[in-house]
């Protein structure tokens, strides 16, 4: 595979990620918003934002299904414009079946979506040679800025969901279906199947437990900022309520400094050892949580938190490409679905044990969970095994 064609892909890919951030974050920081226009009460919201990551699982499943025959990069050309698409019907409806429709058809396409730009993130890092997967994440950490910041302008000046996102998705869908025709670029695969490497074509799902138990323990972190972090500042630590904003915008600077430095780490000492660094340093950034004497104090414990977590999630879809590299595609889709578990299950734990115990004793909870990352840290691979794409250096193929 020549380099040049590598290197489109690889950038066409990060351009994906960045869409997806931009995207995904637009839809999250409106949900104030689309709860007014639809009319949806206060009851009924939990279903519909649970219907989104529950939908988004069984596409991930599904998705298996359908790159074994058509390969993540059609999948991943087709669902990134639905994505766009959903998100602009989201804004333009006023019935509340439009909303579930809409939102529905968000999350089939997510699920594909992170599926397909997983899988093709594993295959261009194999192709490489090297760590390159904390890249296209931190793309994703910045299109996520990017769209909460354009999500606060709309809402600063009042602007309605459907003015907000036309424009957007009239810039991002044909960025997106430019870029789509370099996605293939990593697909050496399909060309030439990594011999003798342990994994086979099969997946021992014994194996791939320990990466879906991370990836679950990193979401149940990841969705504890982005859904308590404001109220926990404001209820707990007696921040104002512009203040109590603060933490979740650091805590995502901070991931995108993480995710932008963390392939170097990789490089240099090994998946393992980095994956054993960020679950300490998260474990101590819930530990500065629940002990913070005041509002900054929880600041910069939400601060360490982001640099903790950020460079998990990336590994553990690269441990999964090197435990299986016969059959990558297929243990991307499994785990992705863990993402969704992990997303699930922490905003609902968290409440309830805040509720029934205390705020500050509910943080302790995902920093014990973040920190069983470390006793799974040999299931992300040795330090010679540094470049993620298993244990001996792959060849590269010219594929057109």
């Amino acid at each position: 595979m020549t380099d040049a064609r590598l290197r489109r892909g690889r950038g066409s890919l990060a351009v994906s990620f960045f869409v997806q951030g931009v995207t995904f974050a637009l839809l999250v920081t409106r949900i104030p918003g689309i709860q007014d226009r639809y009319g949806i009460s206060d009851a009924l919201l939990p279903a519909f934002l649970a219907a989104v990551p529950i939908l988004a699982g069984v596409a991930s499943v599904a998705t298996e299904r359908v790159v074994a025959r058509v390969g993540p990069a059609v999948v991943l050309r087709w669902a990134q414009p639905v994505v766009l698409l959903a998100l602009l019907a989201v804004g333009a409806g006023t019935e509340l079946w439009e909303a579930a429709l809409a939102l529905g058809a968000f999350g089939l396409a997510v699920g594909a979506l992170d599926a397909s730009m997983n899988m093709l993130g594993v295959s261009l890092q194999r192709a490489y040679g090297r760590s390159i997967m904390l890249g296209f994440h931190a793309s994703y950490s910045l299109g996520g800025i990017a769209g909460a910041s354009l999500a606060w302008v709309g809402a600063h000046w009042h602007l309605s969901l459907f003015v907000s996102y036309l424009p957007v998705v009239a810039l991002l869908l044909p960025v997106a279906f430019v870029g789509s025709r370099w996605y293939g670029a990593g697909e050496d695969r399909r060309v030439e199947k990594v011999a003798g490497e342990s994994g086979g074509s099969r997946i021992a799902f014994a194996l791939l437990l320990p990466l879906c138990l991370v990836m679950t323990f990193a979401y149940i972190g990841d969705s504890t900022v982005s859904n308590w972090s404001a109220k926990y500042l404001q209820d707990v630590l007696g921040s104002s309520e512009e203040l109590a904003t603060v933490p979740y915008n650091a805590y995502m600077v901070t991931t995108l400094l993480g995710r932008a430095v963390g392939d170097f780490g990789v490089r240099k000492l090994g998946a393992a050892t980095v994956v054993r660094c960020g679950a300490v340093l998260a474990a101590l950034g819930f530990a500065a949580v629940a002990v913070a004497p005041g509002a900054w104090a929880g600041i910069a414990g939400f601060t360490v938190l982001g640099l903790g977590l950020s460079v998990i999630v990336p590994q553990t879809f690269a441990a999964a490409g090197r435990l299986f590299p016969g059959a990558s595609d297929a243990a991307v889709a499994r785990l992705n679905v863990f993402n969704y578990v992990g997303f699930l299950v922490g905003s609902p734990l968290v409440g309830a044990l805040g509720d029934a115990w205390s705020y500050r004793g509910a943080m302790l909870v995902p920093m014990v969970l973040v920190l069983v990352t470390v006793v799974y840290a040999t299931s992300f691979g040795s330090r010679e095994a540094r470049y993620g794409g298993g244990h001996e250096r792959p060849r590269t193929v010219d594929v057109g």
